[in-house]
C-alpha cells in the first residue's frame, strides 16, 4: 500500500460514493436516494458479519484452482458463498416493492436475480462438495444462464420492456430493431460471466459492483422518468449492499463472494439495464468487467489459432483473466484492484458526461 494521500481503500471508496450521492440527493431533489444507500449499506455489514460465522460453521471454503497464481493457495481456508448476504437482501427488497407497486418490470427482475442467484449457489455448492475449483460444468451452465435469459427476454418484450432503440442521449439514438433481441442476451449471459471472471481478487468484483451500480442509479435518474425511478432507487441499494460486503471481502478477505454473488450480479446489472433502456451507458460503465472477459476470449482464441498455424500454442497474456496478467507481472494485489477501482470511477464518470452531453 503506498501512501495514504495517494491510496483508493475501501473507507475512502465507501465516502467517495456517499459524497457523490449527497450531491445527487441534491441534484435530483430526492433523500431516498442517501438514504437507501447507507441503510443497505448497513444491511450488508450487520449480515455479512452474523453471516460469516454461518458460513465457517458449515465450513463452506473456496476451493483453489491449481493452475492459478501460486499466491493464491493462502487463501485456500477463506470462506465462500458470500453472495448470499447481498443477493437476499436484494430480493427482499424487491417483494417488497413488487408488493407495494406490482409492477411487471420489477416481477421480472426478482425472476432473473433469483434463477442467476439459484444457478451461482449450485455451481459453489458444487465446488465445495467435490472439493475442486468446478461447479456446474461450463455447458451446464451456460445451457442454464441461456434459458434464464431466453425466458427474460420473452417477457420482457410481450410486456413492451424491451426497446429496440438504444438510447444514446436526449438527441442521440440508434435502432436496433430485432438484433435488440441478441443484443439483450449477450447483455445479461456475457455480463454475468464478466462479472464472474473479474472475482479473482480480493475485493475487485465487489469493490466494481458498488461502482457500476451507482452509475447506473445515477444514468436512471438522469432519464427523469418516474416509472424508472424506483430502479435507480434499486441501483443505489445495490451499490450499498456491495460496498457492506466489501468491508469483509477488501484485501486480505475474510469471505469471497463465489458465483453466487458475481454471477448474480451480472445479471442484475444487466437485467436493469435492458428494463430501463440503459445499454449504451451500461457498456461504458462497466468497461472493468467487459476488458476482463475480453482478455479471456482474446487469450483463448489466440492460443487455439496459434496452436493450429504454427502446431505450439502461444499467449498473449502471461494469463487471463487480465488482473492475473499484472499478478505475474508483479503488481501487489491490492494495487492492482485500487487501479482498477480508479478506472471504473473514471468510466462512470465518462458515461455519465457523455449521456448529459452528447
Amino acid at each position: 500500500m503506498i501512501g495514504k494521500t495517494k491510496s483508493l481503500t475501501f473507507t475512502s471508496l465507501f465516502f467517495l460514493i456517499l459524497i457523490s450521492l449527497i450531491v445527487n440527493s441534491y441534484l435530483f431533489n430526492s433523500s431516498l436516494i442517501i438514504n437507501i444507500f447507507l441503510i443497505f449499506s448497513l444491511i450488508s455489514i450487520v449480515v455479512t458479519k452474523y453471516g460469516l460465522k454461518i458460513i465457517k460453521q458449515l465450513h463452506l471454503i473456496q476451493q483453489i484452482r491449481d493452475e492459478g497464481p501460486k499466491t493464491h493457495f493462502n487463501k485456500k481456508n477463506t470462506p465462500t458463498m458470500g453472495g448470499i448476504f447481498i443477493i437476499l437482501p436484494l430480493l427482499l427488497l424487491l417483494l417488497i416493492v413488487n408488493n407495494n407497486f406490482h409492477s411487471i418490470g420489477i416481477s421480472l427482475l426478482f425472476f432473473c436475480t433469483i434463477s442467476f442467484f439459484i444457478i451461482g449457489f449450485l455451481d459453489d455448492y458444487l465446488s465445495i462438495t467435490n472439493k475442486k475449483n468446478i461447479g456446474l460444468k461450463s455447458k451446464e451452465k451456460f445451457i442454464l444462464q441461456a434459458l434464464v435469459s431466453i425466458i427474460f427476454i420473452i417477457l420482457a418484450s410481450q410486456s413492451n420492456y424491451i426497446n429496440p432503440l438504444i438510447i444514446l442521449s436526449n438527441n442521440w439514438s440508434i435502432d436496433t430493431n430485432i438484433i435488440i433481441f441478441p443484443i439483450c442476451f449477450l447483455t445479461l449471459v456475457g455480463l454475468s460471466n464478466a462479472v464472474n471472471l473479474t472475482d479473482g481478487l480480493d475485493g475487485l468484483a465487489s469493490g466494481c459492483s458498488a461502482i457500476v451500480f451507482f452509475g447506473l442509479g445515477t444514468e436512471i435518474f438522469i432519464k427523469s422518468q418516474e416509472e424508472l425511478i424506483i430502479y435507480g432507487l434499486i441501483s443505489y441499494a445495490m451499490s450499498g449492499l456491495c460496498i457492506g460486503f466489501l468491508k469483509y471481502n477488501k484485501y486480505p478477505a475474510k469471505i469471497f463472494m463465489g458465483d453466487t454473488g458475481s454471477l448474480t450480479i451480472g445479471a442484475t446489472l444487466a437485467s436493469i439495464s435492458i428494463l430501463t433502456n440503459s445499454l449504451f451507458t451500461l457498456f461504458i460503465i462497466s468497461g472493468i468487467f467487459i476488458i476482463e472477459a475480453l482478455s479471456v476470449i482474446i487469450q483463448v482464441s489466440f492460443f487455439k489459432i496459434t496452436k493450429k498455424v504454427f502446431k505450439n500454442g502461444k499467449r498473449v497474456f502471461l494469463m487471463t483473466p487480465i488482473h492475473h496478467h499484472f499478478e505475474l507481472k508483479g503488481v501487489k494485489e491490492e494495487k492492482i484492484v485500487e487501479n482498477f477501482w480508479k478506472v471504473n470511477i473514471l468510466l462512470v464518470v465518462l458515461g455519465i458526461v457523455l449521456k448529459i452531453n452528447l
